[in-house]
């Protein structure tokens, strides 16, 4: 939850957002972004804690909306991460050529991608694992940044004085007016992307009722420290006209990086090794991600019937190897694609998945409230629900209007950008028309193969049981239980004396994270 979305957007892009908009005019959009993400996560834990299953947002539109909305969001979420591998392992290759160009990126694309597939065939707990190391260094940099990022800004750094606020001073906090502003949400949402995974890994989770809460009521948090105070940051050390701010939208060298500047500024020069090797890491979890969320995503897909029965199935320790084996050969066949014809069709395809993000989470606020209705007409007690998102309707609500903005602002600043091409607009809105004929072409074989009796799932008809935690009204006693042996296990532990007693409550801890 704390570090699986830090990946090269925070780490590359978020100085591009400085320089087109302004240091509070990109702190401003990700602070938005960040707001809207929080609403998306919240509204799909309450659901995701209660029926725990893989693929969680596409199998809850199945569920309480339609079958073609989950048909929709299954299919442009497989595809949104099974291209997004080859991008990954291209930013990979670039960040190891900083130390030799000895290979070529092909070369490195091969070196990274097979033992990344191979842990992926091994078990779950191998991806857990993996995510939490990974996850661990990118944190510990993040938070040295901020903090050698504030002290170097505050002129706590002898010989290195830093620029205060004069980088929000004299007209330069807002660059270039709402055009520019409504362009920084590509980049905050490039730096967002993948906030949904927590939920997505909770089919596979030991206690989710628990579990799920937990980690989603930790984005805020995550939110607040790891993307507005880093945006802070870079806003304050370094100015909106700097050249490197520019030079990190169209390169993958750290030396681009505005944390690399930072540090460097701040007399770390060094630091560009070390950065350089966290951005590493970063990219390696995003693969192990890219891999882990598209095959799960499949398998739902084939579970459900919305995609080759083959694919939903798994070895002995539930892995999805038909699933994982697909996106490998997708992943594989558009990264070719990025070496012939000057990487034009690879261009296309990313263009295909860049507002894919932007519409699932919009639709699962349109899920939320769908999934809240069905609870309602069905006598449902609220009581019941593990986890209750605060000021409902406000959250969902909230997800499905600023959804709706920022996808017209993304429009607007298309449409404006100077010198203007139909090219932009094509590109920015590409991933809408995928949308929009998954979900017609599902309906129309619904309605006329299938002969389905309804379009819409009845409210009445909506299934609030499968794969739940516990039954209808079982939720205190459920509760009650786990507390009662909670209370037992504490006392137990107090009366074991000394290094024992510690080894236990440290092990306990482990478990729980």
């Amino acid at each position: 939850a704390i570090g699986g979305t830090i990946g090269t957007g925070i780490f590359l892009s978020a100085g591009s957002a400085v320089s087109v908009a302004g240091p509070a005019g990109a702190l401003l959009s990700y602070a938005i972004v960040g707001i809207f993400c929080y609403g998306v996560v919240i509204t799909l834990g309450e659901m995701t804690a209660y029926i725990p299953v893989t693929g969680t947002f596409a199998q809850f539109a199945t569920r309480f909306v339609s079958p073609a909305l989950g048909f929709t969001l299954g299919w442009n979420y497989w595809l949104q991460w099974a291209l997004s591998i080859p991008s990954e392992l291209t930013a990979a290759a670039v960040i190891l050529q900083y130390w030799t160009t000895k290979l070529t990126t092909w070369e490195w694309a091969i070196i990274i991608i097979v033992p990344i597939f191979a842990m992926q065939l091994i078990h779950v707990r191998v991806y857990g694992e993996s995510e939490y190391w990974f996850a661990l260094i990118k944190v510990v940099l993040i938070v040295v940044f901020i903090i050698v990022g504030l002290i170097y800004d505050w002129g706590g750094i002898v010989g290195h004085p830093g620029p205060g606020l004069a980088n929000f001073q004299n007209g330069q906090a807002f660059i270039g007016g709402f055009h520019t502003f409504a362009q920084t949400f590509a980049y905050a949402f490039y730096s967002y992307g993948g906030v949904e995974l927590v939920s997505l890994a909770a089919g596979e989770s030991s206690r989710p009722h628990i579990t799920i809460p937990r980690a989603v009521k930790a984005t805020f948090f995550r939110i607040i420290i790891f993307y507005v105070l880093t945006m802070l940051t870079i806003g304050l050390c370094i100015n909106w006209q700097d050249p490197t701010l520019l030079n990190a939208a169209y390169s993958s060298s750290v030396s681009a990086s505005p944390i690399t500047v930072v540090f460097v500024r701040a007399g770390f020069g060094a630091a560009v090794h070390v950065v350089n090797a966290v951005l590493l890491t970063a990219v390696l979890s995003a693969t192990n991600s890219c891999f882990y969320a598209s095959s799960r995503m499949m398998l739902a897909l084939a579970r459900a019937g919305q995609a080759p029965r083959v694919f939903g199935w798994v070895n002995r320790r539930g892995v999805p190897v038909p699933a994982n084996m697909l996106t490998l050969a997708v992943s594989c066949l558009t990264f070719l694609t990025t070496i012939w014809g000057d990487g034009v069709v690879f261009t296309w395809f990313i263009n295909l998945t860049g507002i894919s993000s932007l519409l699932v989470w919009a639709t699962i606020g349109a899920i939320s409230l769908r999934f809240r209705a069905a609870w309602r007409a069905q006598g449902r007690d609220l009581a019941d629900l593990p986890y209750r998102q605060p000021l409902f309707p406000v959250l969902p609500l909230m997800v499905v209007v600023l959804g709706v903005l920022m996808f017209i602002a993304q429009g607007y600043a298309a449409v404006v950008q100077e010198p203007f091409s139909a090219r932009n607009i094509v590109a920015t809105y590409i991933g809408l028309g995928l949308y929009i004929v998954a979900y017609v072409g599902y309906t129309l074989w619904a309605r006329f193969v299938v002969r389905a009796p309804h379009h819409f799932v009845p409210l009445d008809e909506v299934d609030l049981d499968t794969d739940a935690v516990w039954a209808p009204g079982e939720g205190a006693a459920v509760r009650a239980r786990e507390a009662d042996a909670q209370r037992m296990q504490d006392e137990a532990d107090a009366q074991t004396p000394g290094l024992q007693y510690w080894l236990k409550r440290a092990r306990r801890a482990a478990d729980s994270i």
